[in-house]
C-alpha cells in the first residue's frame, strides 16, 4: 500500500475509499519527496490523514481528526480557500505552533468537472535551510504591508465636517445640509470660489457615508493633460500605446471602487472625455484606454467646481446631461464675505497651525486687527486669509498682531481708510450702532436693496437683518 489506510471509517461516503485510494495513488510517486498529507471533502472537512503528518502535526494516537473541519486541526490551513475557489496553491509557507511547512494544496474535482474536496502536501517540515529565503520574504512582507498601509491612508479623508470652521447660520446650514447628503448614494456637486473648502467637504460628506470604509479618490480635472485623461479616469491595458507599461495600470474608477471619486475642477473637462465619463455613470462599467474588456465599478461622484456651469451650458462647453447626473445633490458654499462673523474663529484655528518661533507660545490677535480683517472682501476666501496671517506672522517683531501687522500683510488696495474716531462726548455703544446702521445702508446700496443678499453680504442671517432694519429704523 502506498500510504496509511484512512485513519477512521466515519463520516465518508460509499465512494469515499475510492475517491482517497485515487488521490492517493495520483501521487503516489511523490511520496518520497513529501513528508505528509491530508484530504479533505467539499465542504473542508478532514476525510483521510497519513501518518506521517499526524507526527508533524504532533496527534495524540487517540485522536482522529476525520470529519473536523481543517482549521480545527490545522489552524492556518488554507485547504477551504482552495475547495472554494477551485484553484491549486502549489506553493506556500504554513505555520503550526513553532514551525513552519512548506506545502501544496491541490482540488479533487469529480466526474463532471464539480470540486469535491482538496488533497495537501507538506514537502518540507525542517526549513532550517531554507532560513534566508524565508527572512527575505517576512522582509519583503513588512515593506509590502507598509505600503499597502501608506496607500490605504493616502486614500482615505483627511479631513472631517469640524475641519470647516465657523459658527454662523449659513455655516450651520451647510453642516446640516452636508450631513443629509452624506446619507443619500446620489451624485453631489459642490459649487463655490476657490479657496472656500469645497475638497474639504467632499472628505466630510465621504466620512460620514455608508462607503466611509472604502477609498476616497480624488482627480483635479485641471490639473491633468488632457490627452492624459482618459488614461487617468479609465486606465490601461498593457501595451495601449507605445511607451506604456508591460502590466495593467488601473484608473481612478477602479482604485475607487466601494468608495467615492471626487472630481475637482470638473467644469475644465473637455468634452469628448464628459461623453465618456456620462456612459460610466450611466452604465457603472469603465473599459481601460486598449482593452476590449468591461469591468463593473461601484463607485459614487462628488464633482466641484469654481466656475458657473449653468453659463457652460448655455455656450454648449458643458454637456447638460452630465450637468444632471453630477448636480443630484447640489451644494453651494458661501465665501467668506459673506460670513465675516466667521473670521474670529478661523483666525484663531489658522493661526494654531501658523509656525511659531522656538519658545513662542502662541500667536496674538489684536481687536483693532480682526475688525480690518472683517472689512477685507476675501476674493481668494480662506486660502488668502490663510496666506495673509502667515504673511503677517512673518512680518510681526513679536507674537502680538495688531492692526499694523495686518496692513502690512494686505493687498495695498483693498486697504482700505480708518474710520474716524468717535466725537468727544460720545458714548461706545453710540457709535458702534452708528457703524452698524452705516453698515446696513451701504450693503443695501451695493445689493440694489435686496435684502436677503445685504444679509449675506454681512454674514447675519436673514431673521437678525430684519430685526436690525426694525432697530435702526431703516425703510427699504
Amino acid at each position: 500500500m502506498i500510504a496509511d489506510k484512512p485513519s477512521s471509517q466515519r463520516l465518508l461516503p460509499e465512494n469515499g475509499h475510492a475517491r482517497i485510494e485515487q488521490a492517493i495513488g495520483a501521487f503516489g510517486l511523490l511520496r518520497e519527496y513529501f513528508g505528509g498529507a491530508v484530504i479533505v471533502d467539499a465542504q473542508s472537512c478532514i476525510t483521510w490523514i497519513d501518518g506521517r503528518y499526524r507526527d508533524l502535526l504532533k496527534l495524540a494516537a487517540d485522536f482522529d481528526p476525520v470529519g473536523l473541519p481543517v482549521e480545527e486541526v490545522i489552524p492556518h490551513s488554507l485547504m477551504r480557500r482552495v475547495v472554494e475557489t477551485g484553484k491549486p496553491i502549489l506553493l506556500d509557507i504554513m505555520r503550526f505552533d513553532d514551525r513552519q511547512f512548506v506545502v501544496c494544496r491541490i482540488p479533487l474535482k469529480d466526474e463532471t468537472g464539480k470540486v469535491d474536496g482538496a488533497i495537501g502536501f507538506v514537502f518540507y517540515d525542517n526549513v532550517d535551510y531554507l532560513e534566508p529565503i524565508l527572512e527575505k520574504f517576512e522582509t519583503l512582507q513588512k515593506q509590502l504591508s507598509r505600503a499597502q498601509a501608506a496607500l490605504t491612508r493616502e486614500r482615505q479623508t483627511k479631513y472631517s465636517l469640524s475641519s470647516f470652521v465657523g459658527a454662523s447660520d449659513v455655516v450651520k446650514e451647510l453642516k446640516s445640509q452636508v450631513r443629509r447628503f452624506a446619507l443619500r448614494e446620489g451624485a453631489a456637486l459642490i459649487l463655490g470660489e476657490t479657496g472656500t473648502g469645497k475638497e474639504l467637504l467632499a472628505h466630510a460628506i465621504h466620512q460620514q457615508s455608508d462607503r466611509a470604509d472604502g477609498p476616497f479618490v480624488a482627480v483635479n480635472v485641471a490639473a491633468v493633460p488632457e490627452q492624459l485623461l482618459e488614461a487617468e479616469f479609465f486606465g490601461v491595458a498593457p501595451g495601449a500605446y507605445t511607451g506604456a507599461d508591460r502590466k495593467a495600470r488601473k484608473g481612478k474608477f477602479e482604485l475607487a471602487h466601494g468608495g467615492t471619486l471626487f472630481l475637482d475642477e470638473v467644469g475644465d473637462m473637455p468634452p469628448a472625455i464628459q461623453a465618456k465619463l456620462l456612459r460610466v455613470l450611466q452604465e457603472g462599467e469603465v473599459e481601460p484606454l486598449g482593452s476590449n474588456t468591461v469591468r463593473r465599478v461601484d463607485v459614487r461622484i462628488i464633482a466641484a467646481t469654481s466656475q458657473d456651469l449653468e453659463a457652460k451650458l448655455a455656450d454648449k462647453s458643458f454637456r447638460p446631461d452630465l450637468y444632471y447626473r453630477i448636480a443630484v445633490l447640489a451644494i453651494r458654499i458661501p465665501p467668506l464675505r459673506e460670513r465675516h462673523e466667521d473670521i474670529p474663529v478661523l483666525c484663531e484655528t489658522l493661526l494654531e497651525q501658523t509656525m511659531r518661533t522656538p519658545g513662542q507660545r502662541g500667536w496674538v490677535l489684536m481687536p483693532e486687527a480682526i475688525r480690518l480683517l472683517q472689512g477685507h472682501d476675501w476674493p481668494g476666501n480662506v486660502r488668502e486669509l490663510r496666506n495673509v496671517l502667515e504673511r503677517a506672522a512673518a512680518l510681526a517683531p513679536s507674537e502680538v498682531l495688531d492692526a499694523a501687522a495686518i496692513r502690512r500683510a494686505l493687498p495695498q488696495s483693498s486697504v482700505r481708510p480708518a474710520s474716524p474716531l468717535p466725537l468727544a462726548g460720545s458714548d461706545l455703544a453710540t457709535y458702534l450702532a452708528d457703524a452698524e446702521r452705516e453698515a446696513i445702508i451701504a450693503a443695501l446700496d451695493a445689493t440694489d436693496g435686496e435684502k436677503l443678499a445685504a444679509a449675506r453680504r454681512l454674514g447675519v442671517s436673514r431673521s437678525q437683518f430684519y430685526e436690525k432694519l426694525r432697530r435702526h429704523n431703516i425703510v427699504s
